[in-house]
Order: C-alpha cells, then structure tokens, then sequence
C-alpha cells in the first residue's frame, strides 16, 4: 500500500514543480497539498474504501483546481495591468481614442501568449476522471456514482466520454436513462445524428418495454427532421420559403434561434407557377413523407413492444399534436383508431378521450368562444354517453361526475381551464351532473363514496332538505352498511336540529332520538368499519349521563366481538378518556377493568391504560404503581413475545420500583425471550 502510494505521489512532481515556477502556490501551501492527497491515497488503498472516501477527493481536487483557476487569472491581469503602466501616457486626440479599445485587446491577447498552457493546467481534471475511474471500478453498480463521472467528462469536454459511456452501458445495459444519456450527448453535444439514433436503437432492442426510451426516440427524431427543415429553409430549397417576403427575413431568424420552427408552415402567398417550383415542392413533399415514415415506424415499434400501455400512446399523440408535421393527420387518425379499438374496456381511456374533445380551441371572439366551448362539450358529453352504453360500472359513473365537477367548479385541482374565464354560469349544469348520479342510482352502481359525492352536491346547493331525504333513502336502502353515508346524515341531522329556530341546544327528546339512530346503526356495524361514528357519538352525548351509559353498554357488546383490533382500541381509550375527563381516577379505573374484562383485549388499549397509570404513579398516587404492575402481567400473559411491553415494563421498574424487582423482570424478559440482549444490562 505504501509503495502504491508513494509512486503517486512522485507522479506529482512536475505539476507541484510547475505550481511553484509560475507562483499560483507557495511551497508551504504545496506541502499542504500534498499531505491532504497522501492522506486521500491511503484511504482509497484500505482494504475496504467507502464511497464517500472517493467524492470527498473528488471534491477537495476541484476546490484546489478552481483556486488554481482563480490565481493564474490574477496573475493574468495584473501582468496585463503593469504592461500598461510601462507604456507612454497616449496623446489624447481623437484618433488616439479610436484606437485604445483595440490596444487593450491586443495587450491582453499578448498577455494570454505569455502564460502558454503547461502540466499544471491539465492535472487537476486528469486527477479527477482518474479517480472516477477507480470509483466506478470499485462501484460498478453505482449509478449516481456514473452519472457524476459523465456530467464532469461533459462539463470538461474531456474526450474520454465516449469511452466511459461504452463502459457504464456495457455494465447497466437494462438503464434507459444511460442509453438516452448517451444519445443525448451523440446528437446535442457530439453532433453525431447516425451515432444518436445506433444508440437509441440498442437501447430500445435491450429495454424494450421502456416507455421512456420510445417517447425520446420519437422526440430525438422530430427535433431532426426540424433541423433539417431549417437547414433547407437556409439553403433556399424550402419552396414556401422562398415566397417569403423580405421584410419576413429578420422576423424568421428570430423565430428559429434553436433551429425548432413549425413543420409545415401554411403561406399565404400562392407560389409562383414555374417548372423550378414544382420540382422542389415535388422534393420536399418526398422529405416529409420519408420523415413520417420513420415516426410511424417508431409508433408501431412501440405498439408491438408495449401493447397495453395507455400513456404510451397518450404521450405519442400530445407529442404529435405539439408539432405541425405535414401529412401528419393520418398519423393522428390511426393512433386515435388504435386506442378505441385497444383500450375501449378501460375507463381512463374514455375519460381521457372525453376531456381531449376540450382541447385546442383556437382564438376567437367571444360570441364565436362560446359557441365553440359549447360544440366541444357536447362532443365530449357525446364520448361519456357512448362509455356508459359500453361500460356501465361504477367507475365509468364516478369519472362522469367528476367531469362534470371540474366544469362546474373551477376552483378545484383538476378543473378544466378552458371554464375558468368562460361566460358560462355554473347552474347551467347543475341538473346534468345530477342526471349522472341518478342514473348511477338506476343502474346499480352508485357506490358509497358516489352517494357522498351526491349528497354533498345538494348540499354545496343549499338544497338541505333534498339531501337529507336522498340521505335517509340510501341509508335504509342499498348502502344501509355504509358507514361514510351514515357518518353524513349524522352530521346533517345534528346541524338541522342545531340551527332550527329557537332551539338552543339539543333537547332530551333529540338526544333520545339520535341515540336510538346512533344504537341501531352501531350494532350493524364493525367498531372497524364504525370508529368514526363511535367517537362521533361519544362527542356528542358526553354532556348527558343517561346517554352516555347507554352507549357505553352498546360499545360493550361492539368490543367484545372486535377482539384486539386498533379500532376497538381507540374506541376503548377514548371511552376511558371520557370518565377521566367527566368523573376522575375511580371511574376511569372501574371502566377499563370492565374492558379489560372482555375477551382477547387489544394490546395497545393495555399500553394505554399501563400509561395512565404510570403517570399517575410519577404523580405521587400510592396505588398507580401497583395498579400499572398487574397490567404489565397481564399484558405480558397475553402477549409474552412483545419486546417493547417488556423494555417498557423494566423502565418502570428502574425508575420508580427496586433493584430487586427490576432484576426480577430482566430475568423474567431473558428466561421467556431467550435473547440475553433483548434488555439492557440491570443496574446495582
């Protein structure tokens, strides 16, 4: 190891040797130096180097290269400067003045001759990539490792980037993202078409089923055949083009600054008649046609290799739709024939395809905007109608809805934006929306969370009494066991007894009633499914004795079939919680012994009253210790494996109980688990 390192070291000398010469450091700061990287060197050269032992003298190497950066420009400047100093102060004439920009350019270029590029210059960035290069051998599957080592080869311009491409592709050959990397870089950086589109071909033929892969291979060739149609336009072979007029010349260079221009400009000047035109717009039409050629074979490679992807195909259109590829309307037609004829039993298409009769809608007056808002959305009610017929299911409804919502509402996240500044009032489709969920009622397939959403709409229309008979009808009818349904007619009734005239608070006679409502829908109902109602319930009759009792009694039976479910749990806890808050210690302790009593209680109801009574024993209670030690014994009965009940068990022990006793319990905790380290070491 040690020889490894010192020849490394020696390798530096004339980069140190050349830092020293030109005066970018001193010779203490160089000694610096080189300790730091004798003491990186031995870290790469144990026997098990970390990861982050290689970014850290990655890093500490671009630190020390970008000081060297900034001296030797110092150095630059101020030698420029003193050059300027030795020379005669200039007559201050008009030509003199002329004159002065181009002699400071012409000494600073003079300058920059005389610090010629040396070993220094170089050795910093050669240390690097070497050091990427010992990373990612000893970290072959490190992608992020790779991906740094590619970002500094193309940050460098180094020409060492093709050779690591090949090797982090050769080792991570099923990593899309390596393949468009590399093809990226062929095309964007490298200039390299034919390279690009061999790299993407290999990576489409090693990940086949990457939809990534297909989506940028299409946009790699559109962004070609636009520059392509650029480079015509500049030549003068566009046919349309040269048409233009001349005062259209700047006003095209501006447009076209990335070389990315619509593909299939419309002009407005009809073309000359001439033998010379028609041969170029014979030429370019077989330009275009080959261009869509190649797109459409890129679609159908990606259809055979991804038959059942839906945004596949979903991107590929957008992607169309965003250029104005000439004859490219068939191509259109044939993706939107494909999808109906593949996806027409999937309800994201058809809602997909619904809202895409909402799109494109070209500027216009605002007479003519409305109508055509109009036209377009009953295009897209048209597309919903027809995926009802075909799929009539409870998805397909509640999408339909939802639509319907987004227009309605354009406050909402999914809003459809061409409503927002619309002249359409809202009410204008209120009884469409509701036609949906009443057919969705006819049908069968109105589902619990559609009935909410259908309740919830009269009651956003402050059409109260409508939503609280819908609620009462559903609730005794089809969707009786649903307990979000219930959970809203409670609510409703509680705020129409609340807000009636002249009423206060809620009488005996309305809590009577709500609790026979309340019992009747709680003993249907799981305390798993009905957790919500059970704290709602409890909330609400905790102010009267007699109800609250005869609730209690209701949870009781609830429990006991619960077994040691969380929901019982929580349930249980608030209900001990409640007799704290209302009637002190005595009662709270009466009640969850009786819960306690009911078969297999739940381990984290124990853990809540073993707290309860922890606490009151840090409080000075005399019998809360006690108390909390049988719950621990009959947790630890019910659940001996429970590591956590026992920690917390020896805890208790060690804060507020003996040695003996908590040696006792350590011994008891190693005896049933077997695992001497399951608990810390006793103490004393």
């Amino acid at each position: 190891m040690a020889d490894t390192v010192q020849y490394r070291l020696e390798r530096m000398t004339d980069e140190l040797d050349d830092l020293e010469r030109r005066g970018l450091f001193t010779r203490g700061e160089l000694a610096d130096v080189v300790r730091k990287r004798r003491d990186f060197e031995y870290r790469l050269r144990r026997h098990s180097p970390l990861r982050q032992d290689f970014l850290d003298y990655i890093a500490y190497e671009l630190r020390l290269d970008s000081l060297r950066n900034l001296r030797k420009r110092a150095i630059i400047r101020a030698a420029a400067e003193d050059d300027d100093d030795d020379e005669e102060e200039p007559q201050h004439d008009a030509r003199s003045s002329d004159d002065e920009g181009g002699r400071r350019k012409r000494k600073k270029d003079k300058s920059k001759k005389k610090w010629k590029k040396s070993v220094s210059d170089v050795a910093g960035v050669l240390r690097v990539l070497d050091i990427y290069r010992m990373a990612t051998v000893r970290f072959k599957g490190d992608l992020d490792l790779w991906f740094r080592y590619l970002e500094f080869c193309r940050d460098k311009r180094h020409g060492r980037m093709k050779q690591v491409l090949a090797q982090a592709i050769r080792f991570h050959p099923k990593v899309p993202g390596l393949w468009i990397y590399a093809a990226a870089w062929e095309f964007d950086q490298n200039l390299n078409v034919a390279a690009a589109r061999a790299l993407m071909q290999s990576g489409l033929r090693s990940c086949p089923q990457s939809e990534d892969m297909w989506i940028e291979y299409l946009r790699m060739e559109l962004t070609y055949l636009n520059k392509l149609k650029a480079r015509k336009v500049a030549l003068g072979e566009d046919v349309k083009t040269l048409q233009k007029k001349d005062n259209d010349a700047s006003q095209w260079k501006e447009e076209n600054k990335e070389l990315f221009m619509p593909l299939n400009e419309q002009v407005k000047d009809p073309k000359e008649p001439g033998s010379a035109g028609d041969a170029l717009e014979e030429k370019e039409d077989l330009f275009w046609r080959q261009g869509l050629l190649i797109i459409q074979t890129i679609y159908h490679g990606a259809v055979e290799a991804l038959p059942s992807s839906l945004t596949l195909r979903k991107k590929f259109l957008e992607i169309l739709n965003s250029v104005d590829l000439a004859h490219s309307d068939e191509l259109k037609l044939e993706v939107l024939d494909d999808l109906k004829r593949d996806f027409s039993h999937s309800e994201d298409y058809w809602d997909w395809f619904a809202r895409l009769q909402l799109s494109n809608l070209n500027s216009s007056s605002n007479s003519n905007r409305k109508d055509a808002i109009s036209n377009k959305l009953n295009r897209s009610i048209q597309v919903y109608d027809e995926a009802i017929r075909k799929l009539p299911n409870s998805k397909m409804y509640s999408l339909y809805a939802k639509f319907w919502m987004d227009v309605i509402y354009t406050d909402r996240e999914d809003s459809v934006t061409l409503f927002q500044d619309s002249e359409f009032d809202a009410s204008e489709f209120t009884s469409s929306i509701l036609k949906v969920y009443e057919n969705a009622e006819s049908c069968g397939c109105l589902t619990e969370d559609l009935a909410c959403q259908y309740i919830s709409l009269y009651l956003k229309l402050e059409r109260l009494e409508e939503a609280k008979t819908l609620a009462e009808k559903l609730c005794d009818g089809p969707l009786s066991n649903a307990a979000n349904l219930w959970s809203l007619r409670f609510t409703m009734e509680i705020n129409s007894i609340a807000t009636a005239p002249g009423s206060s608070s809620l009488s005996k006679e309305n809590l009577s009633s709500l609790l026979d409502l309340f019992s009747t829908v709680l003993s249907k109902l799981s305390v798993t499914e009905a957790e919500r109602l059970w704290h709602m319930a409890m909330k609400l009759f905790s102010h009267d004795k007699v109800c609250f009792e005869k609730l209690v009694k209701c949870a009781m039976l609830s429990l006991s079939l619960a077994g040691g479910s969380d929901s019982g749990a929580s349930v249980s806890s608030a209900i001990v919680g409640w007799y704290l808050q209302r009637d002190g210690v005595k009662h709270a302790r009466k009640m969850y012994k009786r819960l306690l009593a009911l078969p297999r209680p739940s381990l984290k109801f124990m853990q809540y009253c073993i707290a309860l009574e922890a606490n009151l024993a840090s409080l000075g209670d005399n019998g809360a210790l006690k108390d909390a030690r049988r719950l621990y014994d009959s947790a630890l009965d019910l659940y001996p494996q429970e590591r956590e009940v026992w920690r917390s068990y020896y805890d208790l022990e060690l804060k507020m109980g003996t040695s003996e006793s908590a040696n006792a319990v350590y011994s008891r905790a190693r005896k049933v688990l077997g695992d001497s380290t399951a608990l810390t070491a006793p103490r004393g």
